[in-house]
């Protein structure tokens, strides 16, 4: 039975999601099975921890801002990263996306390879320290609750130069009332 959950489209918090983990939040989802689970990145939430302090070799290759970003609550000392690459060879070190969409030329990075292997090829690069998941069912039951909008992404989401806005951008360009909830204030209280 099909959920509606797949790679490459976009979980946006909705405002009653107060979790601070996920408050105000957008992840892109990069694997998805419904009986074993999904696992996405968080991509609005850069820390102030440069990129060359943990992965010196990959440094120079990332797309702006040079940070790190919090991929998630789950195993924050790991690092992973998505790159977006031309054409459609899919060379040693990098792993698409499944699910043929808009994001269909980003994909996982292998950062135990050398970074020499991709250079030529990376349009854009981010590192995220983390990833968020949920075990088979659980975003089904958190998106029925209201927790979640699942809309499409666009490459440009992954690699945003103003992370801090990707969340009321993402709302917007979807019209009618997500665009309308993209105005919702950080605090309600102070209306």
């Amino acid at each position: 039975m099909e959920d509606g959950i797949r790679v490459g489209l976009l979980l946006v918090a909705t405002p009653q999601l107060e979790d601070p983990n996920f408050r105000r939040s957008v992840v892109l989802l990069v694997e998805h099975d419904m009986d074993g689970g999904t696992l996405g990145v968080v991509l609005n939430r850069p820390t102030e921890i440069p990129v060359d302090r943990v992965l010196p070799p990959w440094a120079e290759l990332v797309t702006g801002p040079s940070v790190v970003f919090q991929g998630g609550p789950v195993a924050l000392d790991n690092a992973l990263a998505l790159a977006r690459l031309p054409g459609e060879d899919e060379p040693l070190g990098w792993r698409a996306l499944e699910g043929g969409s808009e994001v269909a030329r980003v994909g996982l990075v292998d950062l135990e390879a050398p970074p020499g292997l991709l250079a030529p090829e990376l349009l854009q690069l981010r590192v995220f320290a983390g990833y968020a998941g949920w075990s088979a069912g659980q975003l089904r039951g958190e998106i029925e609750d209201g927790a979640w909008y699942l809309v499409p992404a666009e490459a440009g989401d992954v690699f945003a130069g103003n992370p801090d806005r990707l969340w009321q951008e993402v709302l917007r360009r979807q019209g009618g009332d997500l665009a309308f909830v993209s105005t919702f204030p950080e605090d309600p209280t102070l209306n």
